[in-house]
């Protein structure tokens, strides 16, 4: 897993200024757009910093750190990052603008960007993070499983836009549709322009004329989802699997969180996991172990197999069956199913059994 606070050559104490600091060091120095600049190490910073420089990611790197990416086959363990330098017509303004939020500001004032852009402030929804408890038996396969949440969704009558159906969303007078407004500010040194989100229209841009009469203009309602969610094989206790898009919806038409399910595998009364493998114990009798026996040993699926035990057997020992394990995560083949033979001595026995004990003991047995 990718160290971000030793990309950027912070702590992991840093503070969120210090992490600025850090970023506009390296994405001057790095940025493709610079005759030495260098696109593979300025794509490992900026993915550094749009995690460590945002709260909630930070909070989930911290915590989670490599994240499975569940929900949508084919997904990839980790965060999930959109290049604005890889766009056609970006520019280096661009790169610091919208997507890095102040630090786009400081850009904007050390190098005199100024023209009014659209701003994106639509908020994007809260993450949800649940535990869910599943079955040791729920690890062998890709297993289907759903989870119901009250949560923020896209209200159906507006379909997150906030405006009352039939009704008409006017650009906002103010900003004339950028969602900024334009201040200038006198100093000693002279008078510069900045820009700031709208008043009147919080920065979308626009302004409806009537708000939905459902979510009263805010695009989202409290309500309880059904989710459907795709359990991998091979999953442990403490991982966790992230489904995209499946947190809460965001404020008029802004993008959904995401949903962070952390496993937590029940413990079996018979199998005992140990990374891919499992370990199982299994009594037999003194006579089996002594003249050797085929004995039938459980599996996790629940199917037969037969168990040789070789002649003169002592108790604890430990045979293998290969690939009859757990299914190894984001990987290929099985752990192995390892049976510990224990020797079962009767409490209680019957005359005649007593009677053979006893030629036993008188034969040295």
């Amino acid at each position: 897993m990718k160290d971000y606070y030793e990309i950027l050559g912070v702590s992991k104490t840093a503070s969120v200024e210090d992490i600025k600091k850090a970023y506009y060091k390296l994405a001057h120095k790095y940025h493709p757009s610079r005759k030495d600049g260098d696109e593979k190490k300025f794509k490992e910073i900026s993915e550094a910093y749009r995690v460590l420089s945002d709260k909630e990611r930070r909070s989930q790197y911290d915590r989670f750190g490599q994240v499975f990416e569940g929900g949508a086959p084919g997904t990839e363990p980790g965060f999930d990052f959109q290049w604005a330098w890889g766009k056609p017509g970006m520019d280096f303004e661009e790169i610091f603008r919208g997507d890095f939020g102040d630090l786009g500001e400081m850009m904007e004032e050390m190098f005199g960007f100024g023209a009014p852009r659209r701003r994106n402030n639509f908020r994007r929804g809260r993450d949800i993070e649940v535990d869910m408890e599943i079955s040791l038996e729920d690890t062998i396969e890709r297993k289907e499983k759903t989870i119901s949440l009250y949560k923020y969704i896209t209200c159906s009558r507006c379909q997150g836009s906030g405006a009352e159906p039939g009704t008409k969303v006017n650009e906002c007078f103010s900003c004339r549709g950028t969602g900024q407004v334009q201040q200038i500010k006198k100093t000693f040194f002279g008078s510069f322009t900045k820009y700031a989100v709208c008043p009147e229209c919080g920065g979308e841009g626009y302004r409806p004329e009537k708000s939905c009469n459902v979510c009263r203009g805010e695009g989202r309602v409290k309500s309880e989802e059904t989710i459907k969610i795709f359990i991998p094989a091979g999953v442990d206790t403490n991982q966790v699997i992230k489904v995209e898009g499946k947190g809460e919806a965001g404020k008029k038409g802004g993008r959904p969180g995401n949903l962070y399910i952390r496993i937590f595998v029940r413990k079996h009364p018979i199998f005992t996991r140990r990374g891919d493998d499992l370990y199982v114990s299994v009594p037999i009798s003194f006579s089996q172990a002594s003249l050797g026996d085929e004995i039938e040993i459980p599996t996790l699926e629940g199917s037969k197999i037969f168990l040789t035990v070789p002649s003169g057997t002592e108790s604890g020992k430990i045979l293998r069956i290969s690939g009859k394990g757990v299914p190894r995560f984001s990987s290929h083949g099985k752990g192995n199913l390892y049976v510990q033979l224990e020797i079962k001595t009767p409490k209680k026995i019957n005359k005649k059994q007593k009677e053979l004990l006893e030629k036993l003991k008188e034969e040295g047995l």
